[in-house]
């Protein structure tokens, strides 16, 4: 299993369809995963450190678990099948909760916790950019990211669903 990070949200053009970009801590392969609006507003929110004036439904939650004494060890993005992610939310002395993991992801970044995916699934769906087309001679993560974002403006979630 591999830790990940955020890395962004992103709206891809023309579909309008929002995409969360993870990549490995230590490693190169990212995975996109397309996110719905709502779960891409409470990803960003939180990345940029907006606070809205009343809780969003990840920050109930969160508040929710904490009160029940309990906290967040960490997240899993777990799977693939037809083109659509799965993820599940580990607390202490319970069996993991199912989620999907643009919800996942949101709360991660709310409490802290890692998240993770597991190494199967990255060999399945993680993508590396080619060093060849770093015309920053790999000096930097934002020449990389671009990249990336170049790839995803020709890729559609069709692409993924067969793999």
């Amino acid at each position: 299993m591999r830790e990940l990070n955020v890395v962004g949200v992103r709206v891809e053009l023309p579909a309008n369809q929002p995409i969360v970009l993870l990549t490995e801590s230590e490693g190169e392969r990212y995975v996109p995963i397309w996110i719905g609006s709502v779960e891409a507003t409470a990803i960003a929110y939180e990345q940029q450190g907006i606070k809205p004036p009343r809780p969003m439904t990840h920050d109930l939650l969160v508040n929710v678990v904490a009160a029940l004494g309990s906290n967040l060890e960490r997240v899993r993005i777990t799977g693939m099948k037809d083109g659509l992610y799965f993820a599940e939310l580990d607390f202490p002395g319970v069996d993991p909760v199912s989620a999907r993991p643009s919800d996942a992801i949101a709360i991660a970044l709310r409490t802290g916790a890692p998240i993770f995916a597991d190494d199967d699934l990255l060999d399945e769906v993680g993508i590396t950019i080619d060093e060849a087309t770093n015309t920053n001679n790999g000096e930097g993560s934002e020449d990389e990211v671009e990249k990336f974002r170049e790839f995803l403006d020709n890729v559609s979630p069709d692409d993924f669903a067969g793999s």
